[in-house]
């Protein structure tokens, strides 16, 4: 029985790894808002994107700041930050969805759109962070995520066109003009 369930746990994992690598862009994925409807990507084409794996617990955790006001200054020219509550590091995102929901409205006032927390690493990576750090995808950003707020930018064509880690803040002049750039 249980060699019956590690075969089936690994058919699974080679499925959704087949997917990921099946997938041309982020919109051929759907993640789970953090009300639990389904949010296909796809709602986000023509815009561009910045995905961020987000922690309440984290010394990171303030850029939900910095996030915030950068969706505010673009959110009106077809930019989109979408946040991705994840666990994987330290135990740094412990809460239920509607506990990070709460956390991110009531202290840092959050108003772009949040998934339900997935694991961005390991044996259990959900299959659009597959996509993200696969080399097949594009090598210049591979790569395992090393930490929380680690950010993709995406075109509007879905393509990643930059990555930044942890430390480089949204509000950094890096950031700000590669929005811009991508914008215009």
């Amino acid at each position: 029985m249980i060699i019956k369930t590690l075969l089936a746990a690994a058919l699974g994992m080679a499925m959704m790894s087949a997917s990921a690598m099946a997938a041309s862009s982020v919109y051929d994925f759907t993640l789970k808002s953090i009300d639990g409807k389904p949010m296909p990507l796809s709602d986000f084409k023509g815009k561009v994107v910045l995905l961020v794996n987000v922690a309440s617990k984290c010394g990171y955790t303030p850029q939900y700041t910095a996030l915030e006001a950068l969706y505010e200054k673009y959110k009106d020219r077809d930019f989109v930050i979408v946040g991705v509550p994840a666990n994987n590091f330290g135990g740094q995102e412990p809460g239920t969805n509607e506990e990070i929901k709460t956390f991110c409205k009531s202290k840092y006032s959050v108003t772009f759109p949040m998934m339900g927390k997935v694991s961005v690493k390991g044996a259990d990576q959900t299959p659009l962070y597959q996509f993200l750090t696969a080399s097949e995808t594009d090598s210049k950003f591979a790569g395992e995520i090393k930490w929380n707020f680690t950010k993709f930018l995406v075109s509007k064509d879905g393509k990643i066109v930059n990555r930044f880690e942890s430390k480089v803040t949204p509000d950094d002049p890096q950031v700000i003009a590669a929005v811009e750039h991508e914008l215009n």
